[in-house]
């Protein structure tokens, strides 16, 4: 019997902090406002979650219909990768399709099983297999995490009605916590691949796209994307942004990987293939 590695063994350690400033928070513009003003927030929020379920269920039966579902039928080597990432991560019951578009992008969504992981098919030309396996890795850690039902919740509170500085500073909250996220994401995409060079390179590749096949177009793209930290305007970017910096998200993956206890959890993972 596989025993999946705990999340809390690869999560970001200040997301959870993050969320419980950011649910203080919502308490806390709550307690500040009218009584009235709870009780419009509570139906605020329930009528969101409602309406995510129910986008979310819209969502999955127009992927049924046109988008493509990974199958060793009809796209094997990349169902090979898919199985290997969800034997290594154990995330529970997920379907993944690829989606034609020339974006490069993945998303997760779902919030009740099968969560849903959608591959957009622009990355096929331009990742190779370990990357592919950081992307579907990363994307597999936000279910396994608990991203995909929490951030509808989240996204409730932090949206709920009130006077515009709370309204902004709940916003903010709200965007920190997603940013923690995708750091504790990338770290399950880590896993899943096994290569900090992928892991890498597969970032450079969302962000610069063809440019980057080569070594110095890759090169080129690093140097570009490293010189966005040094910039006010990079850091004011971030702040009003759902991702962090690309070169912040690599070094936070250099800094785990050269932790102790990686090693451990990725001999851990591959065990259970």
């Amino acid at each position: 019997m596989r025993n999946p590695v705990s999340t809390s063994a690869y999560r970001y350690p200040h997301e959870r902090a993050i969320l419980g400033l950011t649910l203080l928070l919502v308490l806390l513009v709550i307690a500040l406002t009218a009584t009235a003003t709870l009780c419009t927030s509570v139906v605020f929020i329930a009528a969101f979650v409602v309406l995510s379920y129910y986008t979310s269920r819209s969502h999955h039966q127009a992927l049924l219909r046109r988008a493509l579902p990974l199958s060793r039928v009809v796209t094997p080597e990349l169902a090979k990768i898919w199985r290997q990432c969800l034997a290594r991560l154990q995330p529970g019951q997920v379907q993944a399709f690829v989606a034609r578009s020339s974006q490069l992008n993945a998303y997760t969504f779902g919030l009740s099983s099968p969560k849903v992981v959608v591959l957009y098919s622009g990355l096929l030309e331009i990742m190779d297999e370990e990357e592919l396996r950081f992307i579907l890795g990363h994307e597999l850690g936000h279910v396994r995490l608990g991203h995909t039902w929490l951030n509808s919740l989240v996204g409730g509170l932090a949206g709920i009605p009130s006077p515009g500085s709370a309204a902004a500073l709940l916003a903010m909250a709200f965007l920190w916590w997603n940013r923690a996220c995708e750091y504790s994401a990338d770290r399950a995409g880590l896993l899943a691949c096994g290569r900090l060079d992928k892991a890498a390179s597969a970032l450079v590749k969302l962000v610069a796209g063809p440019q980057a096949l080569t070594a110095t177009g890759m090169e080129l793209a690093y140097r570009q994307i490293d010189a966005q930290d040094d910039t006010w305007w990079g850091s004011v970017g971030e702040a009003l942004d759902t991702h962090p910096l690309v070169i912040r998200r690599i070094n936070q993956l250099r800094t785990f990987a050269a932790t102790p206890g990686y090693s451990r959890l990725q001999a851990l993972v591959l065990q259970n293939e």
